[in-house]
Parts: C-alpha cells; sequence; structure tokens
C-alpha cells in the first residue's frame, strides 16, 4: 500500500496533516485548528483546498474536537460532494442502452412476456 492509499479516505488526501491529525493534543478548539493548521492542504479529485476552506462552513465556532475521528468525520462532513469526484456515477448500474444486463439483473423479462 503506497503512502498516498494510507492518507486518502472516501476521497480526501489528507497527506501530511494526517500525521499532524494523529499528534494533536485532544481535545482541541476549532479555532485554535484553524489558527495553527488552517493552511494544511488536503487533495480532493478535483483539486486542493486548505483545512480553513474546508471548515470555513462550520457554524459552531465553539466547537471542540475530542479525537482524531472526530475530527475526520467533521472535514469528510464537510468536503462534501467536492470529495466525491465524477457525480452520479456508479459501476453498479443497470446496462445501458444496446449493452447486455449482467447475469441477476433480471433482464429476461421481455423474452418471459411475449
Amino acid at each position: 500500500m503506497s503512502d498516498s492509499d494510507e492518507t486518502r479516505q472516501q476521497g480526501i488526501e489528507f497527506g501530511e496533516f494526517e500525521g499532524t491529525m494523529e499528534s494533536l493534543d485532544y481535545p482541541v478548539e476549532h479555532a485554535d485548528l484553524v489558527a495553527d493548521h488552517g493552511d494544511a492542504e488536503l487533495e480532493l479529485p478535483n483539486g486542493t483546498e486548505t483545512l480553513e476552506e474546508v471548515l470555513e462552513p462550520l457554524q459552531d465556532e465553539e466547537q471542540t474536537y475530542q479525537d482524531k475521528e472526530e475530527l475526520e468525520t467533521m472535514i469528510m462532513n464537510m468536503v462534501g460532494d467536492d470529495a466525491i469526484g465524477r457525480e452520479n456515477y456508479s459501476d453498479r448500474d443497470s446496462a445501458g442502452i444496446g449493452e447486455e444486463p449482467d447475469e441477476g439483473e433480471g433482464g429476461d423479462d421481455e423474452e418471459q412476456s411475449l
């Protein structure tokens, strides 16, 4: 597994900030986190954003992160659609026009209704 695979979660590449999150002295106040680490860059499928940009819409300035998992969850929630890459894409969609359905998709209905 490469280093980027270890620091990428759900479309977000934490990079060096992954180590920073592990070494923070929790609990950490939101304002202190942004003041000290707001310029940390997070890579998304469509470019990069700083931690401050990702957390900017947060309404609760009094937020306190109790541990690394809570901070990661907040970041993933705040990134939203920017981290999903290609929207409305699934490799589990039904067969397209002119394609044969995979076995088990129920594509035999037309033949049975003759």
